[in-house]
């Protein structure tokens, strides 16, 4: 088992002040994480996304932190592929540096990105992106191998040319697929690529999903392979609030899961900013003997069962309490199958203070209770 982060720089603030606020903050945490155990820092990467998401350059974060630690994992969750904001040249010679720089620790996942606000930046039609992702994700683990490449594409031209540095690991890092639907699950099973499940479903979705995934992994046809080592790997998303007080984590971890959803929704699907402001201290209420989210999502308040996968952003049941919530939460998040666990705790709302006491209390007790579990102790 793994245990890892994952960070969007989401932020309440995007002030001048506030960028430099939570990029100070996000380098805090993974330089504690390092010295605490966590398996691997992974960065997500957005465009245009304000409030959600202002990690849009993780390759410079991810060297940043790569140089500041020594053991950490060094996690792309994903990189963008379309050329036009990713060549695929380009992103060769920088996983590959950064693998050298740092000594063989990186994980190279790939994807589209999510919006058409993402895409419009750079010209595209989100819908017609998918054989572009395709054709560049096949083509640019070639780049890691062969002395020299060309390539003759619907959507990339090279000529011949050699690409320069190769990747500290052989044949490359391990390759990864963002995985927000059952297609893009069967997708990465079928091409031989771990799995970033990044969804707030909780553990009987995930079970679901690792079903499928292994299923087209079992299925899959070698000539599918993306790149030339083989990732069978499932990373689960578990937000986590983990302190003393079990009522106050949750509180603060719903009330940054909010945050995170409606932000979000912002983007995905209008309506309207999220004002943290003007919510009450109740952001969740029981219903059908659940709790669930009371929030708005495109202008509509809803207060609904997140049984329903459509609106499962609003499962407000995961890893907020305290060690024992945290581990029995996570107990249930490898019983469904997980491999990794991807704990994210910076949403929007959530204090810095609250994010650091959450990782010393998953890297003092957390991990050592699964690793003592697995005699690695």
């Amino acid at each position: 088992m793994k245990f890892s982060l994952i960070y969007e720089a989401q932020t309440i603030d995007s002030s001048r002040e506030g960028d430099r606020r939570i990029f100070d903050e996000t380098v805090e945490q993974a330089v504690l994480a390092d010295k605490l155990g966590f398996d691997t820092f992974w960065c997500v990467e957005h465009t245009a996304l304000t409030n959600y998401s202002h990690m849009s350059a993780p390759e410079t974060m991810l060297a940043f932190v790569a140089g500041k630690t020594e053991r950490l994992g060094i996690g792309h969750g994903v990189v963008c592929l379309p050329p036009a904001m990713n060549h695929p040249v380009k992103v060769a010679e920088r996983i590959a540096t950064l693998d050298l720089l740092s000594k063989g620790r990186v994980h190279f996942g790939v994807g589209k990105g999510g919006t058409q606000q993402e895409s419009g930046t750079f010209g595209y039609d989100l819908a017609t992106l998918q054989p572009q992702i395709d054709e560049a994700m096949y083509l640019i683990p070639k780049m890691f191998v062969q002395d020299e490449i060309e390539h003759n594409g619907d959507f990339v031209k090279i000529p011949k040319r050699p690409i320069h540095p190769k990747p500290y690991q052989d044949p490359h890092p391990p390759m990864y697929l963002a995985c927000t639907n059952t297609e893009s699950l069967k997708n990465a099973g079928a091409r031989g690529m771990g799995a970033l499940v990044l969804g707030f479903g909780g553990p009987e979705e995930i079970a679901k999903k690792v079903a499928v995934y292994h299923e087209a992994w079992d299925n899959r046809d070698e000539k599918d392979q993306v790149g030339f080592r083989p990732n069978r790997h499932i990373a689960a998303l578990c937000p986590a609030i983990v302190l003393d007080d079990n009522e106050k984590a949750r509180q603060i971890g719903i009330r940054g899961q909010r945050y995170f959803m409606e932000s979000l929704a912002y983007w995905y699907a209008g309506g309207e900013r999220p004002d943290p402001e003007k919510w009450k201290d109740d952001t969740y209420i029981d219903g059908n003997g659940q709790a669930v989210i009371k929030s708005r999502f495109a202008s509509e308040e809803v207060s609904v069962d997140f049984s329903d996968p459509t609106l499962a952003m609003m499962n407000p049941n995961h890893a907020y309490g305290t060690v024992n919530d945290c581990i029995g939460y996570v107990q249930r998040l490898i019983d469904a199958g997980a491999d990794e666990i991807l704990f994210i705790c910076q949403m929007g709302t959530v204090p810095q203070w609250a994010q650091l006491e959450t990782l010393k209390n998953i890297g003092e007790h957390v991990i050592p209770y699964f690793r003592k579990q697995n005699g690695l102790a």
